[in-house]
């Protein structure tokens, strides 16, 4: 291939990734298995068009792939969701694969008629839940958020289990000598090593964001990238798991404050789908439709074992440490979907040339297919069926995503106020926002704050304001005014004397007023500065010229002096019919009320 042919292809891969997402969230399966029969398809043993055939490689990008998707992972949980289910999940994660591995295992033996060691191996690769396809499937899904959760962080857990099964199995197959005294000391070091990796890289990474003040918000991604990075190979170079130590991390992180939070995430979700696209690619390269035949039946024999009876009854044991009811416990063992990971650990017996490796990959790959298309299509109609479901998604997206703010008619727009503008110095109220924008969030420092009218802009700030699609052109035409001005000046009004009435008046607004959100003069007298914009209605609470106050909206303009005002304010308030109308004459009763004072 040439460079621009490569790079087409790569852009159509990542294209047909996002279709077969969409297709596959209305088949209710995981969409990357979409992946698996393309890979098939142009692969050696199909259209021949790649010619593809590298265990070593495809092990690579696994561990790779694995490493990305497990800390995307951590980094969407984050620990203060995984911390209520963490003792259940880590029950499952070990008591549950265990329990799974064997009980595969030894059907596998008797099946296949293996020696019992070949079929624990095979037990121990298709022992472990894919993350992948849990997501997928967890995504949309109404599942009840306990269980979700559950099922997120055993995903996250259970890997770096199997693949120390895999591993001790191999070696135990490999030495005569080696035993379970062995696998134990392994697993000892390896999930010990690994968890303090972890958790130390964790907390360090956590505590540099928090302190290292970064040029540009670009560097939190790559600060994060390395994050995982220096977690997994630290602890890999340490003897211990790797896989453990970059989970753990994405949870320390994912469930701190650090500057960037959201950009980081939304990063890592778009790794994380372009890691699950390439593994999964690549193992449909790796497989030969031809040579699945001869083990269909014996493989979907241990599927129907693996669905029906090994993760039930791992899940029915391991979930009493959560008190977990039966039909829940059903669920969860249902849930114990398979995907790319079985596969990729399907490749260690073949690269360490283990007796059978080469047949254990079709079988592991039939298992996978057949449990992950029937599980994955049948999931969240037996979730309701036992009534394990609730109205809120399992996995729920915050409304101030851009894209779920976008689909509902607005925008979000950041203003950053540099040194020496206009608006700097000026309060909120003075930005001149139309009546459809607020400023919902202003970022100074490294603290958010909620912002009232009266809070005053400083160099520095960052503006976070919400806005109406019909307006945004109209926001950020305003931007051009904020940092050159004119901003508009208050006038000092000189205070009233203490024998002269002030006059009040109250009129039917007339179309010669203008706007009534945005008043500039009424009664002849100009508007200074506009204290409140009513939400939802038409209205404003403005100062004048003279020192008086006016309040336009529901079709009438009044003019008067505080206490006046005030008192007009208190009939409407008595008057009201509905919450939104008593509650915005409330607001400005309360502003004329504090300015009265002041």
């Amino acid at each position: 291939m040439t460079d621009g042919s490569l790079i087409l292809v790569t852009g159509a891969l990542l294209a047909l990734g996002i279709a077969a997402s969409l297709a596959a969230g209305r088949l209710r399966v995981p969409g990357l298995i979409l992946f698996l029969a393309l890979g098939m398809a142009i692969g050696s043993d199909g259209l021949g068009l790649i010619v593809f055939d590298d265990f070593e490689l495809t092990r690579t990008i696994g561990v790779v792939a694995l490493a990305l998707i497990l800390f995307e992972g951590g980094l969407t949980a984050g620990w203060s969701e995984i911390r209520p289910v963490f003792w259940p999940a880590l029950s499952l994660a070990t008591v549950g694969t265990l329990i799974t591995a064997g009980v595969v295992g030894v059907a596998a033996a008797w099946l296949l008629d293996l020696p019992l060691l070949y079929g624990l191996l095979l037990g121990s690769i298709v022992s472990t839940t894919d993350s992948a396809a849990i997501f997928s499937v967890l995504r949309g899904s109404n599942l009840k958020r306990r269980i979700a959760r559950l099922l997120e962080a055993e995903s996250g857990l259970n890997d770096p289990v199997a693949i120390l099964l895999v591993i001790g199995f191999i070696e135990w197959i490999s030495q005569p000598d080696y035993g379970l005294g062995d696998m134990a000391i392994l697993f000892v070091e390896e999930l010990g090593i690994g968890a303090v990796a972890g958790v130390a890289f964790g907390w360090f990474s956590v505590t540099a964001f928090k302190r290292v003040p970064f040029v540009s918000s670009g560097l939190y991604p790559v600060a994060s990238i390395a994050t995982a990075a220096i977690a997994f190979g630290a602890a890999d170079v340490l003897g211990g798991s790797g896989f453990l130590a970059v989970y753990l991390a994405g949870l320390a992180l994912g469930g701190s404050r650090v500057p960037a939070r959201t950009t980081i995430i939304d990063f890592h979700a778009g790794l994380g789908w372009v890691s699950q696209i390439v593994l999964f690619f690549t193992l449909g390269l790796l497989v030969f439709p031809t040579q699945l035949g001869p083990v269909a039946a014996p493989a979907l024999l241990l599927a129907v074992v693996l669905a029906v009876v090994a993760r039930p009854i791992a899940a029915l044991v391991a979930t009493r440490v959560g008190r977990f009811p039966p039909r829940e416990a059903i669920l969860i063992g249902w849930a114990g979907l398979r995907g790319a990971i079985p596969i990729v650990l399907a490749t260690f017996p073949v690269i360490a040339e283990t007796p059978r490796a080469g047949v254990f990959f079709n079988i592991v790959f039939f298992v996978v297919l057949t449990s992950t298309l029937v599980q994955g299509a049948t999931f969240e109609l037996l979730a309701r069926a036992l009534g394990v479901t609730s109205n809120e998604p399992a996995l729920p997206r915050p409304l101030i995503e851009v894209g779920a703010i976008r689909r509902l008619g607005a925008e979000v727009i950041e203003y950053p106020v540099g040194e020496g503008e206009a608006v700097v110095g000026r309060v909120v109220n003075e930005l001149g926002l139309p009546r459809d924008a607020l400023v919902n969030v202003l970022v100074r420092g490294e603290e958010a704050l909620l912002p009232r009218g009266s809070t005053r802009i400083e160099a520095g700030d960052r503006l976070h304001i919400l806005t109406r699609a019909s307006v945004r052109d109209e926001v950020e035409a305003l931007r051009v005014r904020w940092r050159d001005g004119p901003m508009e000046t208050p006038a000092v009004v000189a205070p009233q004397s203490a024998g002269r009435a002030t006059i009040f008046t109250v009129r039917p607004w007339a179309p010669g007023d203008g706007d009534l959100s945005r008043p500039e003069r009424l009664g002849g007298v100009a508007v200074t500065r506009r204290l409140r914009t009513r939400r939802g209605r038409e209205g404003a609470l403005v100062l004048l010229e003279d020192g008086r106050f006016g309040i336009t909206g529901d079709g009438l303009v009044a003019v008067g002096g505080s206490r006046q005002l005030l008192r007009y304010c208190g009939e409407r308030i008595r008057r009201a019919s509905e919450p939104e109308e008593r509650a915005w004459w409330q607001e400005a009763a309360g502003v004329v009320s504090q300015r009265a004072v002041g």
